[in-house]
């Protein structure tokens, strides 16, 4: 088995805990009460990178990693009928998918690492606390770079190391699930995202991590102190350097900020 199976298996448990509300993987200043959890939301996230990005209709918008759908349908009524959210498929967003009653959201079973997806060929890509999860996080990014078009937007929130994890939590299952054991360390987060080829990179948001912080959740409560300081959670927007599509142009030119 490679190492890239073995840690998407370790992944895959993990998840199933969460599913079974054994842990969960919240932000550092988040709610497990979420307004969508009846939808089968999980709470695995770590930030809100749409909050961040001024969609526009007609936009392509691929979510890496979709879990319950919860970024994918925000992006989806904000890009309008004429744009298109492309996601990672998950049972759970097929479900979130009929009860949101949008047309406009697809779900594509597939991993990050090899994105089913031809070359240039979205907007956006966004992804809420699950590059960190990957056993290849620079292909990721060299991925997201490949499908975006000249001038696309990345806009990624995701948890980075800040000192290295304590021995005994690098290879617990019940941490990946924690968004924790499987993060990089933060200066090499960021230099995986300049070689894959963008730019302008900047920090958005940058909170530092804290166990006690996730709505009393045994699995990290029970690091404790171990796990205090050495992560944060952090929003950053990079770009695919080149020109942007024609309409970007003309949005400019009617006063709207695109980011």
């Amino acid at each position: 088995m490679t190492r890239q199976s073995s840690t998407h298996d370790l992944v895959r448990k993990a998840y199933g805990a969460v599913a079974q509300g054994r842990s969960s993987c919240c932000a550092p200043s988040a709610s497990c009460d979420s307004a969508l959890s009846s939808e089968g939301e999980m709470g695995l996230s770590c930030g809100d990178p749409v909050a961040f990005l001024s969609l526009k209709e007609g936009d392509v918008v691929l979510d890496l990693g979709s879990g319950a759908g919860r970024d994918a349908f925000i992006a989806a009524r904000r890009v309008g009928p004429s744009g298109r959210v492309i996601g990672v498929a998950r049972r759970n967003a097929r479900k979130f998918r009929r009860a949101s009653g949008l047309d406009n959201v697809e779900f594509r079973a597939g991993q990050i690492e090899e994105l089913p997806l031809e070359d240039a060929s979205v907007d956006v890509v966004i992804s809420n606390c699950v590059i960190n999860l990957s056993p290849d996080k620079p292909r990721v990014f060299r991925e997201a770079f490949r499908v975006l078009r000249p001038g696309g937007r990345l806009t990624v929130s995701d948890i980075v190391l800040n000192r290295p994890l304590p021995k005994a939590a690098r290879d617990s299952a019940a941490l990946y699930a924690a968004c924790v054991a499987g993060a990089l360390r933060r200066e090499k987060y960021l230099d995986a995202v300049a070689k894959a080829g963008f730019t302008r990179i900047a920090i958005l948001t940058d909170r530092l991590y804290s166990a006690s912080s996730c709505c009393s959740d045994p699995i990290t409560s029970k690091a404790g102190a171990a796990l205090e300081g050495v992560a944060s959670s952090l929003t950053l927007r990079a770009r695919k350097p080149g020109r942007a599509r024609a309409d970007a142009k003309a949005c400019r030119t009617r006063g709207d900020v695109l980011r």
